[in-house]
């Protein structure tokens, strides 16, 4: 199957295609947002790795024999940001493959739980964080506003972009 196909008007592929294309997009986008507000406020104490550079530093390791370097530690850290926010981006967009409605309530519904399911619940399940009650409630806070932007952001650049791509039909 190629682009040309995924495009096509009246087709469940199409909608689809467009609807992963647009969530993916947004994703991206809200991950930049994501990343951006993290730098200026604290979501983890100043000498605790995070959960994507513990996994980098982990896969470094076994590739190299040793961790991420310090200089080398932020873009390592955006290299499962990414990926991950446009994993996100995917599945969320395929969901609304059929609504370009901008929907601001999805949005911070989508960014809370992708929270709750990481930081809360899966990372410290996993060892990767601290559990939930171990961390001080601002951090926890500036994490839930981090994320909660991830999803407003990923909603309004999707909506955005399937409408466009629904309007060269």
């Amino acid at each position: 199957m190629n682009v040309q196909t995924l495009m096509q008007k009246d087709s469940f592929s199409s909608a689809a295609g467009k609807g992963l294309l647009a969530g993916i997009i947004g994703g991206l986008a809200g991950t930049a947002i994501k990343s951006l507000v993290e730098h200026f406020l604290p979501v983890r104490e100043v000498e605790q790795k995070s959960a994507q550079l513990e996994i980098v530093d982990d896969l470094s390791t076994k590739i190299t024999g040793s961790p991420v370097s310090v200089q080398n530690e932020e873009l390592a850290e955006q290299l499962v940001n990414f990926p991950i926010g446009a994993s996100v981006g995917a599945a969320y967009g395929y969901s609304k493959r059929d609504d370009e409605k901008l929907d601001i309530k999805a949005g911070i519904i989508l960014g809370s739980s992708t929270w709750i399911t990481t930081h809360e619940t899966s990372l410290p399940i996993l060892g990767l964080e601290p559990k939930p009650i171990d961390v001080p409630i601002k951090m926890q806070l500036n994490e839930l506003f981090a994320h909660v932007l991830f999803g407003i952001t990923a909603e309004v650049v999707r909506s955005s972009v399937l409408k466009s791509l629904k309007e060269q039909e």
